[in-house]
Formats: C-alpha cells, structure tokens, sequence
C-alpha cells in the first residue's frame, strides 16, 4: 500500500487518498475523506427515508416504520408503510440519485458549473415529449413516460451534433443547450395554450415535478435504469477525471476521449429522462448536489458518487419539507427544489462571478 497526496488547485481542495496496489497490477484508490463523506450521505438518505415514509395525515413511528419493513408490523401499518408510502419513497431517492449522478457527469464533461440537465435542455426535451403525448393523444400515464423518455433522448441527440465540431467543448455545449432551452420552453408554451382546459391543466401538474400518488409501477423501470447505467457512468470514472485536466491530456494518457464523452452523455441523458418519466422534471438538483458533494468530500474529479447520494438526500428532504409546511402533496417537491435552487443559483453566479470565472 502507498499513500499519495492529492492535488490542491489553488489550495481550494485537499485530498489525501491511498492507493491500493493489487494483484496483476490492479489498484484502487481510496480518499478517506471522500469515503467518509460518502458513508455519512448513505446514512442521511436511510434516516430520511425512515422519517419520510412514518410522514403524512396518519403518522407512524420511526421505529414502527423499521418494524413493519422486516415484517412485524400490524396490517394497518403494512399497507400504509409497503403499499402508500415505501415506492413514493423509493422514487424520490432513485429520482435524485439519477439526478444528482447526471449532474455531476454534466459538470465534468464541460466542465463548466452550470453544466447542468437543468440548463442544458434535456429536462425541457423530456417536457415537451410528456406534453406531446398529453395534449395531442391523451396518453395514460405509461405513454406520458414513453414520450418523455422519447423526447429527452432525441433532444440529448440533437444537442450533442449541433454542439459537435472536431469535438463537443465545453462552453459550445452549453451555449447550444440554452438555445435549445430558449427553443424547447416556447414549444411547451404553445402546446399549453392550444391544449384542452382538462389536459393543460394535467400537463401543468406534470411541469411541475411532484412524487404524488407514485407507486411500484414508476419504482421498477427507474430501478432497472439505474442498476444498469450507474455501474456504466461509474466505471467511466478514472477516463473522467482525467478529462477535467483537459481533452490533450487525457489523449496523452491514453483516454479516448470523444468515444468516452459520447457515452457518459448518453449515461447521463437516460438518468434525466428517466428520472423526469418517474416525477415530472424536478428542478435545480442536478445542479446543486455535484457541488454541494464536492465541497463536502473535497475531493477532485466527478465525485459521481457522492453527487448521486446528495441528489436523494436534496430530494428526500425537499419532500419532507413540503409535507411538514404545507401538509401531504399540498405542494409538490418540484416548487421547493425550484425554490431553494433559485437561490442556490444565484450565489453561485455571484461567487463564479467573485472568482474570475464568469
């Protein structure tokens, strides 16, 4: 084992991490801070879930709600924990995962702050394929997945060859992205005011990002798409991190990069567009928790992690919050997370504006 300091750009970050050398030249590296910060999210997200699932009009006991989880509670209980509460639950901590994973892959690949799915359009491209299918066929809630699914790949696709020139760059990307942003809104809008009064009004509940009413049918597509696309994004970590030190350093180290860009955004384009068939597009997450886990771990690199830990813990306590201040589904998670991300927002342009980078 050999221990090695990491780098401090600027002396903003301070990582100390170990390698861990195994056999056929395999190593793994390991920053005890990070790994720290990673088992202290994990947790946060256990005790939110516990405490977001014994929340609303009937309240329930944390350690009622463990009970009846390992199946020792009574019938009242079990159908409120297992049946009402668990897969609304469930949604939020696999919403914000994929979320907050999304985010961070954005952030590295332009390297940019506000490289975000927010911004970038994607969110806007899964609205309007949602939309689509309200206003124009009447879709059931299946098909309102299908099209917003639909709709945020073939924006991710078409973002992805306006912005390519020898290589999509980082500031390319995101100008094309609030383009198509700007573009995709006005679309959204049209479709709102030439719907019927019964499916604008049902579109505009879609907008607006809520885990209401979402049960077992929303939880198994989004587990499925998270087990196969995280081990993929994560798998991508290393070539990651070294393309945050640039495209011809990652090129000299062996990476290829335009082949590994390609497929993280492809990663990251399913997390959103799934997440937004789950819940509606919930706003600001995939742009606040990279961050927030990035000055938690202080760690260099994507933080892929840890951003996706975050993105459940903003979205579980999004949700609480919601329910404790206004009662159950009165106001749906995506007014709070657009609120507190409003915010979060501008201080973030104020200190990128401070520092020189914007």
């Amino acid at each position: 084992m050999t221990q090695t300091t990491g780098p401090k750009p600027g002396g903003a970050l301070k990582s100390r991490s170990r390698v861990l050398r195994g056999p056929g030249g395999t190593a793994l590296r390991l920053e005890p801070r990070a790994l720290a910060a990673g088992v202290l999210l994990a947790a946060v997200v256990l005790v939110m879930a516990i405490v977001l699932i014994g929340t609303g009009d009937f309240e329930i006991a944390p350690w009622d709600v463990v009970r009846t989880l390992l199946g020792e509670g009574s019938p009242a209980d079990d159908f409120i924990v297992n049946d009402l509460r668990l897969p609304r639950v469930l949604v939020a901590v696999l919403v914000g995962a994929a979320l907050g994973m999304a985010g961070a892959v954005f952030q590295s690949v332009s390297r940019n702050p506000l490289g975000s799915p927010d911004l970038l359009g994607f969110s806007y491209g899964s609205a309007v394929g949602a939309l689509a299918v309200i206003t124009l066929f009447q879709g059931g809630s299946a098909a309102v997945a299908a099209g917003a699914v639909v709709g945020g790949l073939l924006t991710g696709a078409g973002v992805y060859l306006v912005a390519y020139k020898q290589g999509v760059h980082g500031y390319r990307l995101v100008l094309v992205g609030i383009g198509a942003s700007a573009m995709l809104l006005a679309l959204i809008q049209y479709l709102l005011t030439k719907a019927k009064l019964v499916d604008a009004t049902r579109a505009t509940v879609w907008l607006t990002g809520s885990l209401a009413g979402r049960d077992w049918s929303q939880v198994w597509p989004l587990l499925a798409t998270c087990a196969v696309v995280f081990p993929l994004a994560l798998g991508q970590g290393r070539a990651l991190r070294m393309m945050e030190m640039g495209d011809d350093a990652a090129y000299a180290l062996g990476v290829r990069v335009e082949r590994t860009r390609m497929l993280l955004m492809a990663a990251a384009i399913v997390l959103t567009t799934a997440a937004s068939a789950a819940a509606g597009p919930i706003s600001f997450v995939a742009l606040a928790a990279p961050q927030l886990a990035r000055r938690l771990t202080r760690s260099c690199g994507p933080n892929l992690l840890a951003g996706a830990l975050m993105g459940s813990v903003l979205l579980l306590v999004s949700d609480w919050a919601s329910q404790r201040a206004f009662g159950a589904d009165q106001l749906p998670v995506g007014v709070v997370t657009g609120l507190v991300g409003g915010v979060y927002l501008l201080w973030l342009l104020v200190s990128e504006r401070k520092a020189g980078r914007i």
